[in-house]
């Protein structure tokens, strides 16, 4: 499949990151809603006046979910601002419910009224220009990330997922205007440190010149997939950008590869 805009031997330029640093504060907000997307997710959203003046400019954007530790101090993790609405006073967040940490936890026990402070984001990698093709891989960690810019792309706009989930219950329904095609790739998770079943979905797309490649998941099947792309299909490594959203017997680790 060619794309008759881009020739394959005419490179396209490769889209600038901008990294854009925010004021980071501490906000103290109240649980409004609890909802059960699918059985592994669970969907809070937060309010309060805080988040007047909240600011996070790229769907894969991080912020800290601060809960109390059990040694009396705090813990923190890292979550994707899922949706967010300033006039509002909203901020969505999607947890994933088969982790055994104290911020999970703290989303299992959470119900309308309960507290929670939060920091950030610290700052946002905006993808500059318009990119009209993207491919976004990753697990469950990653469907934050990835249902956000799905939602927030335009008519214009081609998206292709490719997200590993426990099985067919773990699906999710996002509403766009872009034209998008996702496949599913069901693993259990004790087999979420193996990226082959994922690069097994990749190897029958056609990435057309011109895709951003948008790639999360446990920081090895991050490193793989990407190592996939660029030794073995010849995928120009400025047209990716790839990260461990968490690390296997890490706590509150994630890695950014240059």
């Amino acid at each position: 499949m060619m794309d008759n805009k881009h020739p394959s031997n005419q490179p396209v330029p490769a889209p600038i990151i901008e990294r854009v640093r925010h004021e980071l504060r501490r906000r103290s907000l109240t649980v409004e809603s609890v909802t059960d997307i699918t059985p592994g997710m669970r969907r809070i959203v937060l309010k309060g006046e805080d988040l007047s003046d909240f600011t996070s400019l790229a769907p894969d954007d991080h912020i800290k979910v601060i809960v109390p530790g059990a040694d009396g101090g705090e813990e923190r993790r890292d979550y994707t601002p899922r949706r967010y609405d300033n006039a509002a006073r909203s901020l969505t967040i999607d947890f994933a419910l088969h982790e055994a940490g104290p911020v999970t936890q703290w989303a299992i026990d959470a119900s309308v009224g309960t507290p929670l402070e939060i920091g950030g984001p610290r700052g946002s990698a905006v993808v500059a220009g318009t990119v009209e093709r993207w491919l976004l891989v990753g697990d469950q960690t990653a469907l934050p990330a990835i249902g956000r810019r799905i939602e927030e792309s335009g008519a214009n706009t081609t998206v292709t997922v490719v997200a590993a989930v426990d099985g067919p219950e773990e699906r999710q329904i996002f509403e766009t205007s872009a034209a998008l095609s996702t496949r599913w790739v069901y693993r259990p998770l004790s087999d979420a440190t193996n990226a082959e079943p994922l690069i097994a979905a990749l190897a029958g797309i056609d990435i057309i010149s011109g895709t951003f490649v948008w790639i999360a998941a446990e920081a090895s099947v991050a490193r793989a997939i990407r190592a996939y792309l660029v030794e073995e299909r010849g995928y120009p490594l400025t047209w990716i950008k790839a990260s461990g959203y968490w690390a296997q017997g890490k706590a509150d680790t994630t890695e950014k590869f240059e």
